[in-house]
Protein backbone atom coordinates (compact mmCIF):
# COMPACT_ATOMS: atom_id res chain seq x y z
CA UNK A 1 0.00 0.00 0.00
CA UNK A 2 3.03 2.35 0.42
CA UNK A 3 4.22 2.17 -2.61
CA UNK A 4 0.55 3.01 -4.60
CA UNK A 5 0.04 6.25 -1.62
CA UNK A 6 3.47 7.08 -2.88
CA UNK A 7 2.95 6.62 -6.27
CA UNK A 8 -0.53 8.92 -6.01
CA UNK A 9 1.36 11.47 -4.45
CA UNK A 10 4.68 11.71 -7.37
CA UNK A 11 1.30 12.05 -9.90
CA UNK A 12 -0.62 14.38 -7.81
CA UNK A 13 2.62 16.30 -7.06
CA UNK A 14 3.31 16.54 -11.15
CA UNK A 15 -0.23 17.40 -11.91
CA UNK A 16 -0.18 20.25 -9.52
CA UNK A 17 3.19 21.23 -11.28
CA UNK A 18 2.22 21.02 -15.06
CA UNK A 19 -1.47 23.25 -14.00
CA UNK A 20 0.69 25.67 -11.99
CA UNK A 21 3.03 26.02 -14.78
CA UNK A 22 0.26 26.34 -17.71
CA UNK A 23 -1.39 28.73 -14.98
CA UNK A 24 1.97 30.64 -15.13
CA UNK A 25 2.12 30.81 -18.36
CA UNK A 26 -1.06 31.99 -19.03
CA UNK A 27 -0.68 34.64 -16.74
CA UNK A 28 2.44 35.31 -18.60
CA UNK A 29 0.69 35.32 -22.06
CA UNK A 30 -1.90 37.80 -20.72
CA UNK A 31 0.66 40.36 -19.20
CA UNK A 32 2.89 39.91 -23.08
CA UNK A 33 -0.39 40.92 -24.48
CA UNK A 34 -0.78 44.01 -22.59
CA UNK A 35 -0.31 46.88 -24.58
CA UNK A 36 0.05 48.82 -21.32
CA UNK A 37 3.35 46.67 -20.77
CA UNK A 38 4.73 47.06 -23.99
CA UNK A 39 7.81 49.44 -24.73
CA UNK A 40 7.53 52.57 -26.14
CA UNK A 41 6.23 52.12 -30.17
CA UNK A 42 7.15 54.19 -32.73
CA UNK A 43 4.69 56.76 -33.35
CA UNK A 44 3.67 56.80 -29.07
CA UNK A 45 3.30 60.00 -27.96
CA UNK A 46 4.08 61.65 -24.23
CA UNK A 47 1.66 62.03 -21.45
CA UNK A 48 1.99 63.12 -17.41
CA UNK A 49 2.66 60.28 -15.44
CA UNK A 50 0.31 61.32 -12.67
CA UNK A 51 -0.54 64.41 -10.95
CA UNK A 52 -3.83 66.80 -12.32
CA UNK A 53 -2.21 66.54 -15.99
CA UNK A 54 -2.60 62.60 -15.81
CA UNK A 55 -3.07 61.65 -19.24
CA UNK A 56 -3.06 64.49 -20.96
CA UNK A 57 -0.53 64.87 -24.05
CA UNK A 58 3.10 67.01 -22.71
CA UNK A 59 4.56 69.49 -25.22
CA UNK A 60 7.60 71.27 -25.61
CA UNK A 61 6.07 74.32 -24.11
CA UNK A 62 5.57 72.16 -21.24
CA UNK A 63 9.30 71.43 -20.79
CA UNK A 64 11.25 74.29 -19.41
CA UNK A 65 14.27 74.93 -21.48
CA UNK A 66 17.51 74.14 -19.88
CA UNK A 67 15.80 71.54 -17.14
CA UNK A 68 14.76 69.90 -15.26
CA UNK A 69 13.25 66.72 -16.59
CA UNK A 70 9.57 66.13 -17.06
CA UNK A 71 8.60 62.25 -16.08
CA UNK A 72 6.47 60.78 -19.46
CA UNK A 73 4.38 57.72 -20.31
CA UNK A 74 4.45 56.75 -23.85
CA UNK A 75 0.94 56.41 -25.20
CA UNK A 76 -0.24 55.26 -28.03
CA UNK A 77 -1.98 58.02 -29.99
CA UNK A 78 -4.79 55.61 -32.13
CA UNK A 79 -5.83 53.81 -28.89
CA UNK A 80 -5.23 56.13 -26.08
CA UNK A 81 -3.63 53.05 -24.11
CA UNK A 82 -0.94 54.87 -21.77
CA UNK A 83 1.78 52.29 -21.30
CA UNK A 84 2.12 52.34 -17.74
CA UNK A 85 1.68 48.55 -17.03
CA UNK A 86 5.80 48.71 -16.11
CA UNK A 87 8.14 51.09 -14.92
CA UNK A 88 10.35 50.22 -17.24
CA UNK A 89 8.37 52.57 -19.56
CA UNK A 90 8.32 55.80 -17.40
CA UNK A 91 11.03 57.95 -19.76
CA UNK A 92 12.01 61.50 -18.91
CA UNK A 93 11.99 64.78 -21.53
CA UNK A 94 14.56 67.29 -20.93
CA UNK A 95 14.36 70.41 -23.07
CA UNK A 96 17.79 71.70 -24.76
CA UNK A 97 19.07 74.34 -26.96
CA UNK A 98 20.17 72.38 -30.17
CA UNK A 99 23.58 73.69 -30.03
CA UNK A 100 24.30 72.47 -26.71
CA UNK A 101 23.63 68.84 -27.49
CA UNK A 102 26.53 66.86 -29.01
CA UNK A 103 26.29 65.66 -32.69
CA UNK A 104 25.02 61.66 -31.37
CA UNK A 105 22.56 63.14 -29.16
CA UNK A 106 20.88 65.40 -31.19
CA UNK A 107 20.33 63.26 -34.17
CA UNK A 108 18.41 61.57 -31.46
CA UNK A 109 16.13 64.29 -30.26
CA UNK A 110 13.56 66.57 -31.48
CA UNK A 111 14.23 70.53 -31.47
CA UNK A 112 16.36 70.05 -28.87
CA UNK A 113 14.24 67.64 -25.96
CA UNK A 114 15.59 64.77 -25.46
CA UNK A 115 13.97 62.01 -24.04
CA UNK A 116 15.58 58.69 -22.08
CA UNK A 117 14.79 55.88 -19.65
CA UNK A 118 13.99 57.19 -16.27
CA UNK A 119 15.45 54.05 -14.77
CA UNK A 120 18.89 54.13 -12.96
CA UNK A 121 21.42 51.97 -14.73
CA UNK A 122 22.47 50.75 -11.53
CA UNK A 123 19.62 49.67 -9.50
CA UNK A 124 16.30 50.62 -10.93
CA UNK A 125 15.73 53.40 -9.08
CA UNK A 126 13.90 56.33 -10.79
CA UNK A 127 16.26 59.28 -12.31
CA UNK A 128 13.38 62.25 -10.89
CA UNK A 129 16.21 65.02 -9.36
CA UNK A 130 17.52 67.57 -11.55
CA UNK A 131 20.99 68.94 -10.50
CA UNK A 132 20.40 72.96 -11.86
CA UNK A 133 23.99 73.99 -11.27
CA UNK A 134 25.45 71.01 -13.06
CA UNK A 135 22.42 70.14 -15.46
CA UNK A 136 22.56 66.55 -14.70
CA UNK A 137 19.87 64.27 -13.66
CA UNK A 138 20.26 62.58 -10.47
CA UNK A 139 19.03 59.57 -9.00
CA UNK A 140 18.56 59.73 -5.04
CA UNK A 141 19.23 56.56 -4.72
CA UNK A 142 23.06 55.92 -4.48
CA UNK A 143 24.12 59.49 -6.31
CA UNK A 144 24.39 58.50 -9.78
CA UNK A 145 24.26 61.76 -12.14
CA UNK A 146 23.73 61.55 -15.80
CA UNK A 147 24.51 64.32 -18.36
CA UNK A 148 21.53 64.19 -20.93
CA UNK A 149 23.50 67.03 -23.36
CA UNK A 150 25.53 64.02 -24.14
CA UNK A 151 23.50 60.74 -24.51
CA UNK A 152 23.35 60.52 -20.53
CA UNK A 153 27.43 59.47 -20.01
CA UNK A 154 27.56 58.80 -16.41
CA UNK A 155 29.54 61.53 -14.36
CA UNK A 156 29.43 60.34 -11.32
CA UNK A 157 28.37 57.41 -8.81
CA UNK A 158 28.13 53.84 -9.01
CA UNK A 159 25.94 53.53 -12.72
CA UNK A 160 27.48 50.96 -14.97
CA UNK A 161 26.22 52.83 -18.20
CA UNK A 162 24.43 55.67 -19.58
CA UNK A 163 20.78 55.92 -19.23
CA UNK A 164 19.31 54.46 -22.65
CA UNK A 165 17.93 57.09 -24.82
CA UNK A 166 14.65 57.12 -26.77
CA UNK A 167 14.74 58.29 -29.98
CA UNK A 168 12.00 61.14 -30.64
CA UNK A 169 10.89 63.16 -33.36
CA UNK A 170 8.12 65.88 -34.34
CA UNK A 171 5.27 65.13 -36.11
CA UNK A 172 2.32 67.28 -36.44
CA UNK A 173 3.99 69.63 -33.69
CA UNK A 174 3.42 66.58 -31.07
CA UNK A 175 6.86 64.89 -29.50
CA UNK A 176 6.98 61.14 -30.76
CA UNK A 177 8.68 58.08 -30.73
CA UNK A 178 10.88 57.23 -33.33
CA UNK A 179 12.42 54.09 -32.27
CA UNK A 180 13.08 51.77 -29.73
CA UNK A 181 15.50 52.47 -26.71
CA UNK A 182 19.57 52.46 -27.91
CA UNK A 183 20.27 50.31 -24.98
CA UNK A 184 18.52 47.77 -22.37
CA UNK A 185 16.66 49.68 -19.52
CA UNK A 186 16.66 49.06 -15.93
CA UNK A 187 19.34 48.19 -13.25
CA UNK A 188 22.59 45.63 -13.55
CA UNK A 189 21.13 41.88 -12.85
CA UNK A 190 22.40 40.21 -9.64
CA UNK A 191 25.11 37.78 -11.00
Amino acid sequence: MGSVSHGRRVVLKAALGLGLCFSFMDGVSARADDPRVARPQEGDRFVFPFGDREGQLITVEDLTLGGPQQLAYPMDPHTKVVRNGSTLNLALLVRFDSAQLTEETRALAADGVVAYSAVCTHQGCPVSMWQAQAKTLFCACHASQFDPLDRARVVDGPAPRRLPMLPIKMVDGALTVAGGFTGRVGGERPS
